[in-house]
């Protein structure tokens, strides 16, 4: 059933995408070219340039992230995200879920294996 599995990669990486997003501008703010390179090399998301640009935007218009213009000697202005104060709040919620949900997998995984 490779049309099931592609479909459930998709709907999962939807998600993990915008979550990876927030915690990377948890860190320090980025610009945006900086930011689609550093998601687009990380393993499993394969994440469009395409894709991180409007997520950007929806995160923007959600009240998460904050832009700025900032004038470059090295070609035209780049836009700088950071989190807003809400951002930090959802981006810390979503990690204790993630932690959560990450350690229920692991638990499942192994009772799944004891019963063998």
């Amino acid at each position: 059933m490779p049309d099931f599995f592609d479909n459930w990669t998709v709907q999962l990486r939807k998600g993990l995408v915008e979550f990876c997003i927030l915690r990377t501008l948890s860190h320090s703010e980025r610009y945006g070219y900086d930011l689609v390179k550093s998601l687009v090399t990380l393993p499993g998301l394969n994440t469009p340039e395409g894709t991180v640009y409007p997520l950007l935007s929806r995160l923007r218009t959600a009240g998460l992230i904050e832009a700025r213009l900032v004038e470059s000697s090295e070609g035209p202005a780049r836009k700088y995200y950071s989190l807003t104060a809400e951002g930090r709040k959802q981006v810390e919620q979503m990690n204790i879920y993630f932690n959560t949900l990450s350690q229920t997998l692991s638990e499942i995984g192994e009772k799944g294996a004891q019963h063998d």
